[in-house]
């Protein structure tokens, strides 16, 4: 686990936290490791967690399947990311999602009773890590906010349009890469692939944008 702490300095729970901290607080927080190979759970729809968890290596999905195998794409976790915070923080509520490994990856999980309440060693950082898990929770209901805005338009082609200009504001250039494929971004804004796809055609062919796989350039939105 000690060779996670270059990736854990980085993340927004131990933001300005030291190095030497960061190594004598895993035990003192209850951090276990887990590997998992593409395509296994790390969490499943109904199960409990008392363990807020963190990316160290790989990528995640939050991902919901209906009845009848339909699947939407939540959200992408990635190295550095956090997840589990709102089931872990809730008495007795079960997760509403699965959590996937996209490809091989490697979890941190930490026991969110230790992080929430003073250690018997009183670390001196301790404060600050739970300080800086209130400002990540913070972060992760704007980005949920923005996918909700996503969400909320008519059409494949609002959907469309509102995605990827937030991915070129957020990149801050209007030759982007986006983290999903056709499928993984048809389920991430809940729209038929076919269409989708019909519909990108339709925008590159009316000179909005150009692609090639996940490669975007966008060249002028407002005619759209």
């Amino acid at each position: 686990m000690k060779n996670n702490i270059d990736v854990l300095k980085r993340t927004q729970m131990f933001a300005g936290v030291a190095d030497t901290e960061i190594e004598s607080m895993l035990s003192c927080l209850g951090a276990r490791e887990v590997k998992y190979k593409k395509g296994e759970y790390v969490l499943r729809q109904g199960e409990k967690t008392d363990s807020i968890s963190i990316v160290t290596e790989g990528v995640l999905h939050i991902q919901n399947d209906d009845y009848w195998g339909s699947r939407s794409i939540l959200g992408q976790i990635e190295v550095g990311e956090m997840f589990g915070e709102a089931y872990a923080m809730a008495r007795d509520d079960t997760l509403l999602n699965d959590v996937v490994a996209v490809e091989d990856s490697v979890v941190m999980f930490f026991n969110v009773k230790r992080i929430i309440t003073t250690c018997p060693s009183s670390c001196s950082f301790h404060a600050l890590v739970t300080q800086n898990l209130f400002f990540a929770i913070s972060e992760k209901n704007r980005k949920l906010v923005q996918k909700l805005s996503h969400m909320a338009k008519r059409s494949t082609r609002e959907k469309l349009i509102s995605y990827l200009s937030e991915e070129a504001k957020r990149q801050s250039s209007s030759n982007l890469t986006i983290p999903f494929n056709r499928q993984q971004l048809a389920d991430f804004l809940s729209v038929d692939r076919s269409a989708m796809s019909n519909e990108l055609c339709k925008m590159r062919d009316e000179g909005l944008l150009s692609f090639i796989k996940n490669n975007f350039v966008l060249f002028n939105l407002n005619n759209a």
